[in-house]
C-alpha cells in the first residue's frame, strides 16, 4: 500500500500527519512501515540529526534506468531505522525529478511488502514535481485546513485526491462538508489543532510520545 500525503499550500501539517500515519501503520504484528520524506522536514519532526544521506533526490536521476530489482535494492540502501517499526528515506538535496524517475519511484514503492507513506509536501500547479507519486498512490491524501486559498489551489490540479485529512481550527467559515463538496471527495479524517501535538513536534518526540488523540483521529486515513 502506497499512501501519499500532500498539501496545496504550506503550513497545513502534512509532515506531522504523514509521520503519525506511518507510526500507526507500523504497529505490530505487521511488517513495519517505510516513510519517505519528499518535503525535507521529517528528520526535524522526528528529532533526528540532519542527514548526510543523498536521499531520494540523489537517487532519482538514475532510478528510471535501473531494473526493478536494482531499484528496490537502491532504495533499501537509503533506509534509516527510526524506531516504532518505521524506516525513513530522507529527501536529500536538489530537485526531485525528472517525471519518469518519479514514476519509477512510485512503482518501486508500491511494490514494497510494507505499507509505504510518502510526505510529498506542497504539490500544486507551480510545483508539480511529485505529481506522479500522487497519481500513482493507492491512497492520495490531501492534508489541508479549511482555507479558501488552499482549496482553490487543489482544484487546479488535474489529479484528484482519494480523500482529505482536514486540519480543524476554530474560527474557520468552512467546514468538512464544504471541503468535501468543493473537492468532490470525502473527508476521511479530521485532526484538531492541538497544543499537545505542537509540543511533541517542537521537542522532536512525535514517535516516542505520539499523542493518542492524533493517532485516533487518523484511523480512517489509511
Amino acid at each position: 500500500m502506497l499512501v501519499v500525503c500532500w498539501s496545496s499550500k504550506g503550513g497545513a501539517g502534512t509532515t506531522v500527519v504523514a509521520c503519525a500515519i506511518a507510526a500507526r501503520l507500523a504497529a505490530p504484528p505487521g511488517p513495519g512501515c517505510l516513510l519517505v520524506d519528499g518535503a525535507g522536514d521529517a528528520p526535524g519532526v522526528l528529532g533526528l540529526p540532519e542527514p548526510d544521506s543523498p536521499g531520494v533526490a540523489g537517487l532519482l536521476p538514475d532510478l528510471a534506468s535501473l531494473p526493478a530489482a536494482a531499484r528496490t535494492a537502491a532504495l533499501q540502501a537509503l533506509e534509516i531505522p527510526v524506531g516504532r517499526g518505521v524506516s525513513l528515506i530522507t529527501r536529500g538535496r536538489g530537485a526531485l525529478g525528472p517525471g519518469e524517475a518519479v514514476e519509477a519511484l512510485a512503482a518501486a514503492l508500491a511494490g514494497d511488502e510494507r505499507p509505504v507513506v510518502v510526505d510529498a509536501g506542497v504539490v500544486d500547479a507551480e510545483r508539480p514535481d511529485l505529481l506522479p507519486l500522487v497519481a500513482g498512490a493507492s491512497r492520495s491524501l490531501l492534508v489541508t485546513r479549511a482555507c479558501y486559498l488552499a482549496l482553490r489551489r487543489a482544484t487546479r490540479l488535474r489529479c484528484r485526491p482519494s480523500g482529505v485529512v482536514l486540519v480543524v481550527e476554530p474560527g474557520r467559515a468552512l467546514g468538512a462538508a464544504d471541503v468535501s463538496q468543493v473537492l468532490g471527495v470525502p473527508v476521511v479524517a479530521e485532526v484538531a489543532v492541538d497544543p499537545a501535538v505542537a509540543r511533541v513536534v517542537d521537542a522532536g518526540l512525535l514517535f516516542s510520545r505520539l499523542p493518542r488523540g492524533l493517532a485516533r483521529s487518523l484511523v480512517g486515513a489509511a
